[in-house]
């Protein structure tokens, strides 16, 4: 190949770079600027993603992709808001017991850990034990400062009535036009692929679809089955608030290994207010400890198995920033985000280890 050749290439290469640099930012910054208005809509893509392969089987039998959404659609919210209504009389009724609790928790908490501080200020002196109280309470006030940071952005940033009207009118009509198109939009995408490239795109995409339906997909259920499990068996041993705690803790499993800690933490908490013996611990830690073996063994091995390629930490990482940047949008969009920087930088470590830069051939 002529030198004329490889500099034209080189170009070439440079070009696409930058190409999908500029890109990336500008999306980016689109993202930042319209992140306020844009959770139905990204809302409407999860729904119209995570129904798709359902609604293949289905068009197949009725024959039309728009009956097959309508009927996939009209059952998924239907289920929805079938369990919000029955759910939400018991929520409400333990959400208002728990904040009413706090108080009680409180005072429990500071005659437990009474007796500790007194045996630090014989044993260090009282400016010694004063000086880590206030490096504990500025600690504990800047953490309960950003948290709170966090669930304003998610919950309150953008006008959270505007935002709550759009979900419940604008993401459904959303997810429905997706969801009927979404075999259209697909075909339409794969023809604006750079021709030359095309086949390493779609290679590309199809790990970043096996990594966002692995994990999202699969974690989904799991987080549903886990939820379940917690919240049937603190109801049965007759802990208070359990059906909060239990579907709370399911929830926050899509966080791994974090919220099975936050919803163990709390569930104790809850019992040493309730509790006087050692039994109910026992039994909260067993109903926590069977959920995570279930976990371990069954569920995530066969829901989620290998096909995710993300790391606990990664994940973690990217809810946080999502949440801190672009409030519940960016908690939609992270994982998928996760899952495309994760296989490009997979990608691109496969290109390096094939390269003259690693191989010195």
């Amino acid at each position: 190949m002529s030198i004329d050749k490889q500099l034209a290439r080189q170009r070439h290469r440079q070009g696409q770079a930058w190409f999908w640099m500029s890109s990336l930012a500008v999306f980016m910054g689109l993202l930042y600027v319209l992140s306020s208005v844009l959770m139905p809509f990204v809302a409407g893509l999860a729904v119209a993603y995570f129904l798709d392969p359902l609604a293949d089987r289905v068009e197949i039998v009725v024959k039309s992709r728009s009956l097959a959404t309508a009927l996939i659609l009209l059952v998924f919210f239907s289920v929805i808001v079938g369990a919000l209504v029955a759910l939400f009389p018991l929520l409400q009724n333990q959400v208002t017991g728990l904040i009413a609790a706090i108080p009680a928790g409180v005072d429990v908490v500071r005659a437990f850990v009474q007796p500790f501080v007194e045996h630090l200020e014989s044993q260090l002196g009282s400016d010694e034990v004063q000086a880590l109280k206030s490096n504990a309470g500025a600690f504990a006030g800047g953490a309960v400062a950003w948290l709170g940071s966090i669930l304003k952005s998610i919950f309150l940033g953008g006008k959270a009535f505007i935002n709550t009207l759009s979900m419940m009118f604008i993401m459904p009509i959303v997810a429905f036009f997706l969801l009927r198109d979404w075999d259209v939009l697909v075909t339409k995408v794969d023809e604006l692929l750079p021709r030359k490239s095309a086949d390493t795109i779609r290679a590309q995409f199809k790990e970043i679809d096996t990594t966002i339906a692995g994990f999202v997909r699969g974690q989904a259920t799991v987080c549903l089955s886990l939820g379940v499990i917690y919240a049937t068996g603190l109801t049965i041993i007759g802990l208070d608030f359990g059906l909060l705690i239990g579907l709370g803790t399911g929830l926050m499993a899509f966080v791994p290994y974090v919220g099975m800690l936050i919803g163990l933490m709390i569930a104790f908490g809850v019992a040493m207010l309730q509790f006087q013996e050692l039994m109910p611990f026992v039994m909260v830690a067993a109903v926590f400890g069977f959920g995570q073996t279930l976990d371990a063994a069954f569920l995530t091995p066969n829901l989620v198995g290998g096909r995710v390629g993300l790391h606990p930490v990664w994940i973690i990482f990217a809810l946080m920033t999502g949440a801190a940047l672009f409030g519940f949008t960016g908690v939609l969009l992270a994982v998928p985000l996760a899952s495309v920087i994760g296989v490009l930088v997979r990608f691109s470590i496969g290109r390096y280890t094939e390269s003259v830069l690693y191989t010195g051939e």
